[in-house]
């Protein structure tokens, strides 16, 4: 297994940006690519640093992409950089033409925590046409449906990133839900979260939305907080989730 921290030119955001990318040493390429997405408060190394992710994907004919999302939410922020062009087209396209990658939709699989977790939710089904599969653990995964007012938490970053009115948008991972069904295209997509974690009623909210709005989709809870106990242990799901998907073995 080989290991790589790769530096690199994002057009879209007009600076160098940071990935951490686990090759594996078992089957033959090209591989599929499970993306990575870390939290708020994170860099592209903190699944590295935090949990055994290198541990458990190996034997498996999987590559690893973590990049680096900033504060991004991964999304195209209404005042400011395209972070979700970033993510859903500068970052596959580099991989893809620079490692052993299987390219398209049938090659690529994304997840995350937290911040991270809503964004692989809303880049899949942002482009249905990209990815196969999507996982979340802990996601602040209503953070592109709700309005912001003066008096909530870090509101003006908030409003930056997802505008005044973000329903309905395409932050939204419900109203995106609704269009990838309606395309005939959706991700398998799943999603869980710990019930002692203060995101909690978000996640129950968005499994409640889905099913009304009968966008395919598994979720579970289990006890935990958001913390990196909880993610390191569900992570090894989520790699079989994906494995389903992709077609591969994924053990954990």
């Amino acid at each position: 297994m080989a290991f790589c921290d790769v530096h690199w030119f994002s057009a879209t955001l007009r600076k160098q940006v940071a990935t951490y990318v686990i090759l594996p040493d078992e089957g033959s390429p090209p591989f599929p690519c499970f993306y990575l997405l870390h939290g708020l408060s994170d860099d592209h190394t903190i699944w590295h640093r935090r949990t055994r992710i290198e541990w458990y994907v190996r034997g498996l004919p999987l590559m690893v992409v973590m990049p680096d999302g900033f504060r991004s939410f991964y999304t195209n922020h209404d005042q400011g950089p395209a972070y979700g062009d970033y993510i859903s087209l500068d970052l596959p396209a580099f991989v893809e033409r620079n490692f052993p990658a299987i390219p398209g939709r049938e090659g690529r699989c994304i997840g995350g925590l937290s911040m991270g977790g809503y964004g692989a939710l809303r880049t899949a089904l942002a482009h249905p046409d990209r990815y196969v599969s999507a996982t979340s653990h802990s996601g602040a995964v209503l953070f592109g449906h709700k309005t912001y007012r003066r008096d909530t938490f870090d509101v003006r970053e908030m409003q930056t990133i997802f505008g005044d009115q973000p329903r309905g948008s395409a932050h939204d991972v419900v109203a995106l839900g609704r269009r990838a069904k309606a395309s005939g295209q959706i991700p398998a997509l799943r999603f869980d979260c710990g019930t002692e974690d203060f995101l909690i009623e978000d996640n129950r909210a968005l499994h409640r939305k889905l099913t009304r709005a009968g966008v395919p989709h598994e979720y579970e809870e289990f006890p935990g907080q958001h913390s990196w106990d909880f993610w390191d242990l569900h992570v090894q799901q989520a790699l079989r989730f994906h494995g389903r998907a992709l077609g591969i073995k994924a053990g954990g």
